[in-house]
């Protein structure tokens, strides 16, 4: 757009100019972002009303901050990977427990479907998931990761950004504390029946209370007890399981 141009247009005719070429790079705090990467919902109305362009963005990196690991945020994720799963492979990088093959084969989605890797050092599991994203063969990948440098964020967001990978890494809740470039940034903690979900960061006002989604059937909405510090669990039956010394099931 040639100075003369922009000289005999009005402000207004400018402004909306302007907003058209670049609506997806610049955002205003007061308004919701949006992103031209494609969108997954995330089978939760009142979690996509509160995310840009109404659903989990592939081609970024978003971090979910767990108070606990095991606290629904599997259960969360279900109607994502159901959607991306029945096309295209999904990938687990340092899972905390055992990937739970029958629960995914109750959610309708094969075994094949899943790749679980487990490696030796942080160095490993950063270069896996990091190839993982340049490859672009999977649809999403997940990345336990307790300790990581803002580097490492950086070159894995820089790596979903050259993919169509949906990217959820998974990382405690006092990572919250630490700066990251992930445009999206979830602290999950645990609530009856469900979980509370704080929205830290996101392309888009600020969120002065938790979302509060029911996992189960039978779960009441409420917020009263957001901030428990007794976890409601995905596993069952621990006692079972440690009796007979089997490893926990991510499920």
């Amino acid at each position: 757009m040639s100075g003369l141009t922009l000289r005999t247009m009005s402000a207004a005719a400018v402004s909306a100019a302007l907003d058209r070429n670049i609506a997806h790079s610049v955002w205003r705090a007061n308004q919701m972002g949006s992103c031209q990467a494609a969108v997954t919902a995330t089978g939760y109305a009142s979690l996509d009303r509160e995310l840009p362009n109404g659903g989990w963005p592939s081609s970024t990196l978003i971090e979910l901050l767990l108070q606990q690991a095991g606290i629904g945020e599997m259960r969360l994720l279900k109607p994502a990977l159901c959607a991306i799963g029945k096309q295209r492979r999904i990938v687990m990088v340092q899972p905390p427990h055992l990937p739970q093959a029958a629960a995914w084969s109750h959610w309708g989605l094969p075994a094949d479907r899943f790749l679980w890797l487990k490696t030796a050092s942080t160095a490993d599991a950063l270069w896996s998931a990091e190839q993982i994203l340049r490859n672009g063969s999977c649809g999403a990948l997940l990345f336990w990761q307790p300790q990581i440098r803002t580097e490492a964020l950086r070159r894995l967001h820089l790596a979903a950004q050259g993919s169509t990978t949906m990217f959820w890494m998974l990382r405690p809740l006092s990572a919250a504390e630490q700066a990251s470039p992930a445009p999206l940034r979830l602290a999950l903690r645990p609530a009856p029946a469900g979980i509370a979900i704080d929205i830290i960061k996101r392309r888009g006002p600020v969120v002065d209370r938790p979302v509060y989604l029911a996992l189960r059937p039978d779960a009441a909405p409420s917020l009263t007890s957001t901030r428990s510090h007794h976890a409601s669990m995905d596993r069952h039956a621990l006692a079972v399981v440690a009796t007979r010394s089997i490893s926990p099931a991510l499920v």
